[in-house]
């Protein structure tokens, strides 16, 4: 009797996952540096989050430009690339006096360093590597971003504490560092470069033929073709909502929110790392139904309870944990990026499955810039109001607007569902 080999696509996606597991704690730094920074500089909060708001947009106009990479030059050297980049910004900013110091170290170069891996990352293995299992493979990866939160905000908020906020910078620089001979030693280019199918393949299998073309211009044309499929622009609408309510929103100002209330950082550091909790079972669960509910129906569902939970978020922050607030958490935790597996899977259906990670590229670049402007905007708000509350309950309502769009979304406009589903 022989024993079965772990199949090379399952060694991809845990590599790949534990680089979106270190890059989701690079993205998480923010949250813990506003109020430090604005203690330390008098800084306001707005200029603060200005960095952080361009950060989320670098991140997501990277993102279609690094898919085409990735096709280009291969996803191990973009990604070791963007890692250095990541690891030389994030060094570089405990030395910032300046908000604009901040703006351009943590702003253009990590948000662009992080921008070239994450979701696209993650969509690219999933698409390279595995023929059946796509949409609980995407959940998988996607929910490596919680994962990181889970890890490094508690620890992140502690060092702030105990050695200040230049500890954090050090400690992503070195995670980021860290990672790039993890990338080259274990990160095979892809099943041909290992010598065996796609897991799920059938055995006529022929592996599609490698064209290697402008990154810029692949980039480009796939969001011309895109853009004549109605499909698309409601993908892309839903999804800027998806990063205005987590990323830009939740992600980045409810550390602040919560200490506005009395709340100690290190309580609500480890609240948002629960949300990571409840959020690694949530969009796990969410790629398995993927691959078995109409992704559609699926992200209705998330957007209208999201958008419930959103309208109730105000008046549920106290100085301690409420036991409201844990409901808030843990309800929060399981919808955060379940809509990431529906939304690749539809993104291969709107100009066929060869383009779909170039095109979620696109969609995920519309949920950046969602996410840039309820980084930037909510902390305006906050500045002109003196709280959060108009903040939660404008993305509570685009919400409910995204859940609606979403049910808009044509049949006629999408292929027929892949045999491998």
């Amino acid at each position: 009797m022989t024993k079965r080999r772990l199949h090379p696509a399952w060694i991809a996606a845990i590599v790949t996952f534990f680089t979106l597991v270190a890059t989701s704690g690079f993205r998480a730094a923010p949250s813990v540096l506003i109020v430090p920074l604005q203690n330390s500089f008098g800084w306001s909060r707005s200029s603060i989050s200005a960095a952080v708001s361009i950060n989320v947009l670098v991140y997501g106009l990277t993102a279609p430009f690094a898919a085409a990479l990735m096709e280009r030059f291969g996803i191990r050297r973009v990604v070791m690339f963007a890692l250095t980049i990541v690891g030389t910004g994030a060094w570089c900013t405990q030395y910032i006096n300046r908000p604009w110091h901040l703006a351009v170290l943590w702003g253009l170069i990590v948000g662009g360093g992080t921008g070239s891996m994450a979701l696209v990352f993650a969509a690219s293995i999933a698409n390279r590597w595995f023929i059946k299992r796509k949409g609980l493979v995407v959940g998988i990866l996607t929910a490596a971003s919680a994962a990181g939160n889970l890890i490094f905000l508690p620890g992140m908020s502690h060092l702030v504490v105990l050695y200040g906020w230049k500890s954090v910078s050090i400690t992503v620089a070195s995670g980021a560092f860290l990672m790039v001979p993890v990338i080259y030693f274990f990160l095979k280019e892809s099943p041909l470069h290992a010598a065996v199918k796609p897991y799920g393949a059938p055995d006529d299998y022929q592996y599609p033929e490698i064209v290697k073309r402008n990154a810029g211009r692949e980039a480009i044309d796939t969001l011309i073709r895109a853009s004549k499929v109605k499909n698309f622009w409601l993908l892309c609408g839903s999804f800027f909502v998806c990063g205005l309510s987590t990323s830009g929103l939740i992600g980045t100002h409810f550390i602040p929110a919560a200490m506005d209330h009395g709340m100690a950082m290190d309580t609500a550091a480890s609240l948002l790392a629960l949300v990571g909790v409840f959020d690694v079972i949530g969009t796990m669960a969410s790629g398995w139904l993927t691959d078995r509910v109409d992704p559609i129906k699926l992200l209705f569902f998330y957007y209208f309870l999201r958008g419930l939970s959103l309208f109730l978020l105000p008046s549920i922050l106290f100085r301690s944990v409420h036991p409201s607030t844990l409901v808030f958490v843990i309800f929060y935790g399981l919808d955060w990026v379940a809509t990431v597996p529906p939304t690749v899977i539809l993104c291969r259906r709107v100009i066929g499955p060869q383009h779909g990670t170039v095109v979620y590229g696109w969609v995920f670049a519309c949920h950046q810039i969602g996410g840039s402007i309820a980084a930037f905007g909510a902390a305006v708000l906050h500045d002109k109001l003196g709280n959060y509350a108009a903040a939660f309950y404008i993305a509570g309502g685009l919400c409910l607007v995204a859940a609606y769009a979403v049910l808009q979304m044509s049949k006629e406009d999408v292929p027929a569902l892949e045999s491998s589903r």
